[in-house]
């Protein structure tokens, strides 16, 4: 079997990706959460002002980020749902070509 057929080295590359973009992910949150230490200590404010802006701040990402999500689950739904519906066409199209002409004969 050649590599470009073996199933399990195709398997291996989507891990190695996967296990790649997770820790891509993780190093953004935590360069994010030494970020925000240190911009915590260098801070102007009073502790109870800079929580107060923090959970502000942090309220709106996270509105930012759930809305986002909804907008791609929605892209990826509608997707998949044209790609099911141009298979389903597709296999109906290729049976009644194979059945014609059984039904002409």
């Amino acid at each position: 079997m050649s590599a470009e057929h073996d199933p399990t080295i195709s398997t291996e590359n989507n891990s190695n990706a996967m296990k790649h973009k997770m820790n891509v992910i993780l190093g953004l949150l935590a360069g994010g959460a030494i970020g925000a230490a240190i911009g915590m200590l260098f801070s102007p404010h009073k502790g109870t002002v800079l929580r107060r802006n923090i959970r502000r701040k942090g309220g709106a990402i996270m509105d930012e980020v759930a809305e986002n999500i909804e907008d791609r689950a929605g892209y990826l739904s509608d997707t998949v749902t044209e790609k099911i519906q141009r298979a389903r066409k597709g296999l109906i199209s290729g049976i009644g070509a194979v059945w014609d002409p059984f039904d002409n004969g």
